[in-house]
């Protein structure tokens, strides 16, 4: 249970209210979505607690490849070693607190050189220089490494736990790795991106990726080739959420006309052939895998109301290979529905801040929203995220 500093700035009875049994509880309340000081407490408490999701481990493939990025409210640098190995330190000189690495894009150097003093750091984030430093009394570089940041690759992905304390990242994914294993999405090809900036909070976007009851509303084009009322939601043990829907008899992938222009993907069941899998891993990325293709969503929240979500399209290299392989397909569809998600979030964040706004219920179909929800709530409650047990009461559709 989270005490003082801990707390969020959350009603206590809001949070056990969207914690009550699934078919009695309701929604967050407003100030989930819209309160600044919930959304720093969540950067503090949420982020810089769990695995998040920081990119692609090929942006990072080469020997002293290097990023700086956000992990919640803390500046954290990505390297490649020499010896192949990923690491993850605070930028954060350890001379004057300078970064040692200006965010943007991925850079290649053998060495890190702080810009401020020019203090020099290897691959491993030890102090290998420090000019003026060599006759001061019991100086010793050993003392000065960057502080380290835990970091994992997980089938191509890169993680990080700014807090340094959150769970071990194997029981964190609990039995997601049996569901993703068979799209092997480590050997696949990245082979477009689209970034969006969304006028809506976080946790409204995912929550709209984990239902289907609102697609035969505003997703004509998807409903065409996946029946929004087929699938099932799966058991999680682990800090995700997940489901599968079924494609149409007349459809072999999503994209508009139900045709593909890719390569399936090796080691798919003949039943796994005819599923897409829609997978929330907590708190920033979302993995799509279909029979021919991975998308995924990476989430970066911006301020209560806005956050930036950057897409790719995973293929195999068989497809990509191919001189005239175009993954507009794919691209063109989700894209689309994309924009569909993005206008109704955009609108449903208005709604959160009309002082008319009450929590609402969960409809039946809104199974794996209650889920995601759950994660939330009790992090609210307990001060930090934690790695569930499978949610009872909740029936698979």
């Amino acid at each position: 249970m989270s005490t003082g500093d801990d707390q969020p700035p959350i009603d206590p009875g809001a949070i056990e209210a969207a914690l009550a049994p699934f078919g009695r509880s309701v929604t967050l309340p407003a100030a989930a979505y819209t309160s600044p000081e919930v959304f720093a407490w969540e950067q503090r408490h949420l982020f810089e607690t769990s695995w998040v999701c920081l990119g692609r481990s090929s942006d990072l493939s080469r020997p002293g490849d290097r990023t700086a990025v956000g992990v919640g409210t803390d500046g954290v640098v990505l390297v490649r070693g020499q010896d192949g190995t990923l690491r993850g330190f605070f930028n954060v000189c350890r001379h004057r607190g300078h970064q040692v690495v200006e965010p943007g894009a991925v850079t290649n150097a053998p060495i890190i050189r702080c810009p401020y003093h020019a203090w020099v750091y290897g691959l491993d984030g030890c102090l290998r220089g420090a000019a003026d430093f060599n006759e001061v009394s019991g100086f010793d570089v050993a003392d000065y490494r960057l502080t380290t940041v835990p970091v994992a690759e997980w089938h191509g992905w890169v993680f990080a736990n700014a807090s340094g304390d959150g769970p071990a990242f194997d029981r964190y994914l609990g039995g997601l790795h049996h569901h993703m294993e068979p799209y092997e999405p480590e050997r696949l090809v990245c082979a477009a991106r689209h970034d969006y900036v969304v006028r809506a909070n976080w946790k409204l976007i995912v929550e709209n990726y984990h239902e289907c009851y609102h697609c035969s509303s505003i997703h004509p084009e998807l409903c065409r080739v996946s029946p929004p009322t087929s699938g099932v939601n799966l058991d999680t043990n682990g800090a995700w959420v997940g489901g599968i829907m079924e494609l149409a008899d007349d459809a072999v992938t999503m994209s508009l006309d139900g045709r593909s222009e890719g390569t399936m993907l090796p080691g798919l069941s003949q039943e796994q052939r005819r599923q897409v899998l829609y997978v929330g891993l907590f708190p920033n990325l979302l993995i799509s895998p279909h029979p021919d293709y991975v998308l995924t969503h990476l989430l970066t929240p911006l301020s209560p109301d806005e956050t930036r979500v950057d897409c790719e399209w995973l293929f195999a290299s068989e497809a990509t290979e191919r001189t005239r392989f175009d993954p507009s397909y794919a691209v063109d569809f989700w894209d689309l529905t994309n924009r569909q998600d993005w206008h109704a979030c955009e609108s449903v964040q208005k709604g959160m801040a009309s002082r008319g706004h009450r929590p609402g219920p969960l409809s039946p179909r809104e199974d794996a929203v209650y889920q995601f929800i759950t994660l939330v709530a009790k992090g609210y409650r307990d001060g930090r995220v934690s790695t569930p047990a499978p949610v009872t009461g909740v029936p698979l559709r």
